[in-house]
């Protein structure tokens, strides 16, 4: 179909805003892990791993959403969501709806296109590409 070849232009535009909201998205874990916020199942409690995990999803969610280092740390945060799905996850049932690992997976494989694509539009990354 025509009208979809068009909408090939805009491949660089719908990437980079997968990568933007998918990384607000992930700032959430984060800052339910380290701040308590929003209020919820797993608000402050923080072990050694959970603490690593916060970090991890604060910050590396921060240079997503901004594009910056988008590559490298889409590979790491991939790596962090295939452990945590498989460390905390799988033991519970194998399938994902009923262990609620379904965003750890979906996290783990967007970060993963990232890593491969790598930002789209709108990042820092792009500074000095014209």
């Amino acid at each position: 179909m025509e009208l979809l070849k068009g909408l090939a232009k805009y491949q660089p535009q719908a990437l980079g805003v997968l990568r933007i909201v998918t990384a607000l998205q992930f700032i959430e874990h984060g800052t339910q892990k380290l701040f308590n916020f929003p209020v919820g199942e797993h608000a402050g409690a923080l072990s050694g791993l959970s603490l690593t995990a916060g970090i991890l999803e604060f910050a590396g969610g921060i240079l997503l959403a901004l594009g910056l280092l988008t590559q490298p740390v889409a590979f790491l945060l991939a790596g962090e969501m295939a452990t945590a799905y498989f460390m905390a996850h799988m033991p519970r049932d194998f399938f994902p709806v009923n262990n609620g690992g379904d965003s750890a997976i979906s996290f783990c494989f967007i970060f993963l296109y990232l890593f491969f694509a790598g930002p789209g539009a709108f990042a820092l990354d792009n500074r000095g590409n014209g």
